[in-house]
């Protein structure tokens, strides 16, 4: 292909943009802004002007790219942190126990929920009419109080008919958007299905303002490309599918990563560990492909049936918040912080405040900790957290100056949740700054955090202020790098190391011995090491693991990287079941369709996914031309033909470079 691909990702901390050259498949150039949770619109716009301003000829991009692709972890964020819009769901066919099966009353919370009649049995038969009356009351009933609507019948992945009538009704009488099982999955748990519905459902306004950011943002430059977003399969879609399937997007970001760092390293074996500002991603790439997870990605607790890279994923980052007992103590906590480094190079005055709180004899409480308020919009605010979010403007503020007990800790809790502000402290970027191991924001504010950390610890108060700062950031350093090289070990294992803590963390260590036994535990594929943080980090763990660890050019915005040089794909799965006496239905996105005969039904049913995945191939802009097709069956034992077949399914894919 020739042109460029501009690849975005929104993280949890940062907004990155690469510029790819498609016929050289270089990086030409690559751009970080920080994430703006309260609108994303503004990351996005500064990220993608800087990496335009950083390109040699930023006219000639504008006009050859073929397109801007999207990884993002805002759907996985939402759904974990339990945001999103309120929904209505109808289930269909559904009794009382299947109902509560779904867990959708604990998992959406605030959900308005029907058991309609209706529904279908495993050959895809109409066991009892739907019951449009009792729909039509609850659309009335629920339009003005609910964004949209989930809604899955018993057995709809044999006949969907059912799911869509009950869409008609929803978009003629409520005029809402309503999401499908069926479009989403094509497993028979009929409980999960509809909890992978209501999931999606709840979160589909807050994707579609994000794609509606970057397509302004494209607007805003001149920028006439197709918008893509990257799936949690790692593959892409277009940007209007995706606003109707949020829940696609469920490990986007992690995804784009994993393929981004292939490209970089040009390996096919590997482990992938991304390190960021959030958390750590881990997977395993083996002949060149990640491993999927069949079982459905989990996300906030819940087991969804979105199929996505296998990944495991840990609240261990560069801004991670590094926390102090009453004893002293430090460790690692998952909430993500800004740095003080980097709010010391914005705000210099943070650095006076530091030095004041530093020389108090008091102890000013919460010294080194600040707040301060991010752009957007706020919502509807209970008293208390808008009373304090009144106290927070856009400079940092010292939270000892705002926080008068417990109360006053969880609503300043609940307004970063709403990303409404962020808070700042000492994180392992500021021990990187400290360590001269990093060096792009203020050491300064990173030594007066450490030394206000020194304070609470069982150092010697003789040790010279540098020597304090030193020995609390390494502290911090080796609690990082261990905590990393535990999370590689239990990632890349093939079984669980239930009883091996103790070896596990004497390879972490670095010791590599457990008493007299030497003891090393590392992956077989060389770790591609990538993120922000990986430079700073992964050496070390690579030293005390013995394990080969590679450091890619532009590793720290591999994700965007990965957005960009994805690959579409467009699938199709079809179904057959025996209906008995030589007799086989047919299911797919249509009505079941009958056929006699075992051979015969595998023909028919192997042209219609063929035929289904081909035309949602055209669909997207693929050529589809090249559809693979995979078959599994089930057969009767010491059955030579296949007059003994029971059921198989049909699984059609076209992959395909995306076009302009």
């Amino acid at each position: 292909m020739t042109g460029y691909a501009i690849g975005i990702d929104t993280g949890g901390t940062y907004t990155d943009a690469v510029i790819v050259e498609l016929a050289t498949r270089t990086v030409l150039a690559s751009a970080k802004a920080l994430t703006t949770r309260g609108d994303l619109a503004v990351g996005v716009a500064e990220a993608l002007g800087a990496v335009l301003a950083a390109a040699a000829d930023p006219a000639a991009v504008i006009a050859g790219t073929v397109h801007v692709a999207l990884s993002t972890t805002l759907a996985t964020n939402a759904l974990v942190e339990g945001h999103g819009a309120p929904i209505g769901v109808i289930l269909i066919g559904f009794d009382a126990v299947m109902a509560e099966r779904t867990g959708i009353a604990r998992a959406v919370e605030g959900a308005r929920i029907l058991r309609a009649a209706g529904g279908h049995d495993y050959h895809g038969h109409e066991v009892a009419p739907l019951d449009e009356a009792a729909i039509g009351d609850f659309l009335r009933e629920t339009a003005p109080r609910v964004a949209g609507y989930a809604i899955t019948a018993q057995y709809s992945v044999r006949n969907p008919s059912h799911e869509l009538r009950a869409r008609a009704l929803a978009e003629a009488i409520a005029g809402l958007p309503a999401t499908l099982s069926s479009e989403l999955a094509h497993g028979l748990d009929a409980p999960r299905r509809a909890l992978t519905a209501a999931l999606n459902a709840r979160i589909v306004g807050r994707i579609a303002a994000l794609i509606a950011a970057v397509q302004v943002a494209m607007a805003r430059y001149g920028i006439r490309a197709p918008l893509r977003v990257v799936k949690g399969d790692g593959t892409l879609a277009d940007a209007e599918r995706i606003a109707l399937r949020p829940i696609e997007t469920i490990l986007s970001g992690p995804a784009a990563s994993t393929i981004g760092a292939r490209f970089l390293s040009g390996r096919s074996d590997l482990v992938v560990a991304d390190i960021g500002g959030t958390t750590t991603d881990i997977a395993v790439l083996e002949g060149g492909w990640p491993r999927l997870d069949r079982d459905g990605a989990r996300v906030g607790g819940h087991r969804t049936m979105v199929q996505a890279i296998a990944m495991r994923t840990f609240g261990l980052g560069g801004d991670s918040e590094v926390a102090q007992d009453d004893s002293g103590r430090l460790s690692l906590r998952p909430e993500r912080i800004w740095p003080l480094a980097l709010l010391g190079q914005r705000f210099p005055d943070v650095i006076v405040r530091m030095q004041a709180q530093l020389a108090d004899a008091q102890g000013e409480p919460y010294a080194g900790r600040f707040a301060l308020r991010l752009p957007g919009a706020p919502p509807h605010l209970p008293p208390r957290e808008a009373e304090l979010l009144a106290r927070i403007g856009p400079a940092p503020v010292p939270l000892g100056r705002i926080l008068r007990g417990p109360q006053a800790r969880r609503a300043l809790d609940r307004l970063a949740a709403l990303g409404l502000i962020a808070r700042a402290g000492f994180t392992p970027s500021d021990a990187a700054h400290v360590l001269h191991r990093q060096g792009q924001w203020s050491r300064e504010a990173a030594v007066l955090g450490a030394l206000l950390l020194a304070r609470g610890t069982r150092m010697l108060a003789a040790a010279a202020l540098e020597q304090q700062a030193e020995a609390i950031a390494g502290e911090v350093f080796d609690a990082v790098v261990q905590a990393s090289a535990r999370v590689l070990i239990e990632s890349v294992a093939d079984t669980p190391l239930d009883g091996a803590a103790s070896l596990v963390a004497a390879a972490a260590s670095g010791r590599g011995r457990l008493g007299q036994l030497a003891v090393r535990l590392a992956p077989v594929a060389p770790v591609v090491a990538v993120g922000g943080p990986a430079a700073v980090f992964y050496p070390e763990l690579g030293r005390r693991l013995g394990c080969e660890v590679l450091l890619v050019s532009h590793g720290a915005v591999a994700n965007a990287v990965g957005a960009a040089v994805a690959v579409m794909a467009s699938r199709a799965v079809v179904e057959i079941s025996s209906a008995g006496m030589g007799a086989y239905q047919v299911h797919h996105r249509g009505p079941p369709i009958a056929v006699a005969g075992a051979t015969a039904a595998l023909a028919r049913a192997r042209d219609v996914a063929v035929q289904e995945a081909a035309a949602a191939a055209r669909a997207a802009g693929m050529r589809g031309d090249d559809v693979a097709v995979h078959v599994e069956r089930i057969d009767l034992p010491d059955s030579a033909d296949d007059s003994g077949l029971i059921a198989a399914t049909i699984f059609a894919e076209c992959i395909d470079a995306p076009a302009g």
